[in-house]
């Protein structure tokens, strides 16, 4: 019996014209990136576990996908570790690798390796596949692309509005309207220890960081569960209805934390990158939310969520300042800073937005209709002159029936048709049919290639 052919879950096979779509996404992505001067890198699809456990917080260690250790690996666990049954504990004996979560991680140990290599700031961008071993829903899958842009070994500031200025770019670029939340990790820190809870600020931001999914009650809620007093809750509820502009906000806030050192360093450095983001045109909505908490542990400064105006599907790009995540390699002290566009949930704002151009440079313009030796002969030198100037053109592999030859341009959406027989032959000419509008013309060759061109 014949095996069913199927996917995992959470995973998904892309056709030709998903991936034309898809690649415009990332041409576009990457075409600003360079304007900015960042450098391409790739790093490998699977990374040692120790480089990738105790990064994401617990939350993000669960989601891991974990590679078996290739061999007889069960015979090198001790029987009485296979009694006890304990997955967690198994899992270091049986996986010395892992599937790479994000980008940012396997980015710092890149760093660290070949610091002697890279000129700092070292400015890259990383377009590949990441992998979690999440819930399978809407808009969220197991293995999707992230779309990183980065830049290590500068405290400015001014690298924070750059990427500002690059999401912008980005997303002027592909027609979507977008808001630009941004927060500091230090006001959040600042927040928690003045509500009494400073050793609890992992706990307070990953219960913040759903307020937009769950709501105000059930992130009460959650802290409760995590051990967090009742008081400090109840002295968090004025920060998390905090309303006006960036400028009353950030005042409202300082009365609350500006006692503390790092709560106030926070405060300053929202007001230092929002003076600079107003001389700056920009077509999208900056603002700042108080609220934003991106459960990673790492970050440690300013953070960025982008939302869609115009289509109701989570943040489409995201990420913040982090103060020494290479520190874990082994070189301390090195700041870095970077966002991550999401191209599945780019992919579908589009769609939805009806925003994808029509045309694309990946998709066949012309095809010249096979007759026979002798027209293939006199179209193949023509074939070869369209491409030579830019033209995605192809020729039927063999003289099939004419229904079979048009179905075959119907089903690839090529624009153009190019018939050559006996007629135009003689006439040393050709006859292009526009597929759209059904109308002809005879044509030479330079007609054509103007035409098409």
């Amino acid at each position: 019996m014949a095996q069913k052919p199927s996917i995992p879950k959470g995973t998904r096979d892309f056709s030709p014209s998903e991936m034309v779509r898809r690649n415009y996404i990332f041409n576009t992505i990457k075409d600003v990136f360079r304007l900015y001067g960042f450098q391409p890198i790739e790093t490998p699809a699977m990374e040692n576990l120790s480089t990738l456990m105790g990064k994401y917080g617990e939350e993000g260690d669960k989601l891991l996908f974990k590679i078996l250790n290739s061999g007889d690996f069960i015979s090198k666990v001790p029987q009485e570790m296979l009694d006890e049954k304990n997955s967690n504990k198994l899992t270091t004996k049986l996986s010395e690798k892992g599937l790479r979560y994000d980008l940012t991680v396997p980015f710092a140990r890149y760093v660290v390796q070949y610091r002697n290599d890279i000129a700092f700031p070292f400015k890259r961008y990383q377009i590949q596949p990441v992998w979690r071993a999440d819930r399978p829903q809407k808009g969220r899958y197991r293995e999707f692309y992230q779309c990183d842009v980065d830049v290590i070994g500068s405290n400015s500031l001014l690298n924070e509005v750059e990427l500002v200025q690059i999401i912008d770019e980005v997303f002027q670029r592909l027609g979507i309207n977008t808001t630009v939340k941004i927060n500091n990790r230090k006001i959040l820190a600042g927040i928690a220890e003045a509500i009494g809870e400073a050793d609890r600020m992992v706990d307070i931001t990953v219960a913040i960081d759903k307020l937009d999914k769950i709501g105000l009650e059930k992130v009460n809620a959650e802290m409760l569960d995590k051990g967090i007093s009742q008081d400090a809750v109840d002295k968090l509820q004025p920060i998390l209805k905090l309303e006006g502009n960036t400028v009353e906000k950030l005042a409202q806030i300082e009365t609350v934390i500006g006692g503390t050192e790092i709560g106030a360093k926070g405060i300053a450095e929202m007001r230092t990158m929002f003076a600079y983001l107003e001389n700056i045109e920009l077509n999208t909505t900056v603002e700042l939310d108080l609220t934003l908490a991106r459960g990673l542990n790492y970050y440690t400064g300013a953070i960025f969520e982008v939302k869609s105006n115009d289509v109701q599907i989570g943040s489409i790009c995201g990420g913040g300042r982090y103060d020494d995540l290479t520190g874990i390699f082994g070189m301390p002290d090195v700041s870095g800073v970077g966002v991550s566009f999401g191209a599945e949930r780019i992919y579908d704002v589009l769609v939805q937005l009806d925003a994808f151009p029509e045309e694309s440079l990946e998709t066949t313009k012309a095809l010249f209709v096979n007759f026979g030796e002798k027209e293939e002969a006199y179209c193949l030198p023509v074939l070869a002159q369209l491409r030579k100037n830019g033209i995605n053109a192809e020729i039927f592999p063999e003289s099939a029936k004419m229904k079979k030859q048009m179905t075959y341009a119907n089903r690839k959406e090529i624009a153009y048709v190019i018939l050559a027989g006996d007629n135009e032959i003689a006439a040393q000419k050709f006859t292009l049919k526009n597929m759209e509008t059904g109308e002809q013309q005879l044509v030479d060759t330079q007609e054509l290639i103007n035409i098409l061109k």
